[in-house]
């Protein structure tokens, strides 16, 4: 059996590729993920998740299966990043509610010197929130790690998502099942 890596130790990644019973191990990347101020907004994620998955192919001689993966939240063509703090979470969060967004995650496994890598496009549509809304959510669940400052399982999801047009997973941080067609792709090569 192929050694597979995945170059995160985001647990929703995890748990995503647990529920598609895919054996694995997770490996934590060092790569810096800043990208060029000029790169279109649909190829940062994909450029992001290549520099993780060639830090842990670095480290192994072993030819093992990488997935490393990055997601962005962009508003009017603008990557909204991880909150720095209780202030910019609130603040993302308002700029969020009642608009559209996209959530863009780039994949890319490696094995050896063979790439395969997408990007997957989530519309996520949030109702009007609530500055109550906003600040209980914040306060609870403390989005920090988060791009966009929201997680799509948890409570903002269940009552501040109006609607999504794509992957549910995605949103989540992968695209299980591009992953899983791309590592058996990859595998039998």
């Amino acid at each position: 059996m192929q050694k597979i890596i995945l170059a995160s130790q985001s647990p929703r990644r995890k748990q995503l590729l647990q529920w598609a019973e895919i054996d694995f191990i997770a490996e934590t990347s060092d790569a810096d993920e800043s990208f060029p101020t000029n790169m279109p907004v649909e190829e940062v994620p994909v450029f992001i998740a290549r520099k993780k998955a060639k830090a842990i192919q670095q480290k192994h001689n072993d030819s093992p299966v990488i997935i490393a993966a990055d997601t962005i939240v962009v508003l009017d063509n603008v990557v909204i990043n991880k909150p720095i703090d209780r202030n910019d979470a609130v603040n993302i969060l308002r700029s969020l509610s009642g608009k559209i967004h996209r959530v863009i995650t780039g994949v890319v496994l490696l094995k050896d010197k063979e790439e395969i890598s997408f990007a997957d496009v989530t519309l996520v549509t949030f109702h009007e929130l609530t500055d109550n809304q906003v600040f209980f959510y914040v306060d609870k669940y403390k989005p920090y790690d988060k791009a966009g400052a929201y997680a799509i399982q948890e409570w903002i999801g269940v009552v501040g998502i109006q609607s999504i047009n794509g992957g549910f997973y995605n949103v989540m941080g992968l695209p299980v099942s591009r992953v899983v067609a791309a590592l058996n792709k990859i595998q039998q090569e």
